[in-house]
């Protein structure tokens, strides 16, 4: 593998730093860290380049909280500061992480994303009878630091760039060697690029023609069970042998009996969403029809809440009007 240059010096030039505050606040101009990072934007942003070049910013001040989405899931944010330093090396290192990862893997990439992955396996669930479901038991907090700093390194060359990565991963549970934050965009980033070495190997060792992954999930398509039995094998031992991972139980099915994939359920003939996904597009309706009837939401507020539910329930091609037409009936909310 090419190992690529040049990366570290375009990461602190100050123009590069003022679109990664544009970056890291949008959305969040309201805050009042990001008000005050705003008023002193020029002293902010050549301190950060000042204290990155001589080693001294403080990585690691995290704020954590509770989520449900829809199981309990624990988010680790950064300080405002950390964020747009997070922005700033991801603005140059980006292209280089991307340009190395397959084509069918779809988490964390311009122009792709979930509707997209959904498109692609049904593509294969048309092609090949049967499916392989990998899913990496909880992976953010089982990637192993050297490892990962061992497999940065033989993709970018410069010291200061390796030692900056070395910085960021250890600020994480550093005494544990294990684990990276949920909620940091370098997080997303180290966490694809880590199974982008199992995508290589299920493509050119394993030859694997139907493969799709979205971060930890993974599906394999082949013509028969005994087939993909041998392709689960190999990759259980790649993933705990290189990559010090394991997955959770794996299943092996007909496509034609569905298969679940990012809130859907895919069929060689359509895509529906799954049961779980269901539920809950049910119960955030229900939620917003008891907001706006007691004058929580406005029409317009109301409005925007169920296209972006909408947008959600028909992305990749998904069949749900009947069920919607179900849920938003009896509530007498119209449909955007």
């Amino acid at each position: 593998m090419k190992r690529v240059g040049g990366m570290y010096e375009p990461i602190l030039e100050l123009d590069n730093f003022l679109v990664a505050f544009h970056r890291a606040a949008r959305g969040k101009r309201y805050r009042a860290e990001v008000r005050e990072f705003q008023d002193g934007l020029p002293n902010w942003l050549a301190s950060i380049a000042d204290r990155l070049s001589r080693g001294s910013f403080a990585f690691g001040r995290f704020h954590q909280f509770l989520i449900h989405d829809p199981k309990e899931r624990i988010i680790t944010a950064p300080c405002f500061e950390e964020r747009v330093v997070h922005h700033a090396i991801m603005n140059v290192c980006e292209s280089v992480l991307d340009h190395w990862l397959i084509d069918d893997t779809f988490a964390c990439r311009i122009g792709r994303g979930r509707e997209a992955a959904v498109v692609r396996a049904m593509q294969f669930c048309r092609a090949q009878p049967w499916c392989l479901k990998l899913d990496v038991r909880e992976y953010f907090d089982s990637i192993d630091h050297d490892r990962l700093l061992s497999l940065l390194t033989r993709r970018f060359k410069e010291v200061p760039l390796q030692e900056l990565f070395h910085r960021i991963v250890r600020s994480f549970r550093g005494a544990q060697g294990m684990g990276l934050p949920i909620g940091s965009l370098m997080s997303q980033h180290f966490a694809n690029f880590y199974l982008g070495w199992l995508d290589r190997y299920v493509k050119e060792a394993l030859q694997v023609r139907g493969y799709v992954r979205y971060m930890d999930d993974m599906l394999l398509w082949g013509d028969d069970r005994r087939e993909l039995q041998h392709v689960q094998g190999e990759c259980e031992r790649f993933a705990g042998d290189e990559l010090r991972l394991e997955f959770k139980p794996a299943q092996i099915r007909r496509v034609e009996r569905g298969i679940s994939f990012l809130g859907c359920r895919l069929f060689p003939t359509h895509v529906e969403l799954n049961r779980r996904s269901k539920q809950r597009w049910k119960r955030r309706v229900r939620f917003l029809e008891k907001a706006y009837r007691l004058g929580l939401l406005s029409d317009l507020d109301l409005q925007k809440r169920l296209t972006s539910l909408t947008a959600f329930a028909k992305s990749g091609r998904v069949r749900s009007w009947k069920f919607r037409t179900s849920v938003l009936k009896p509530s007498r909310v119209d449909e955007p």
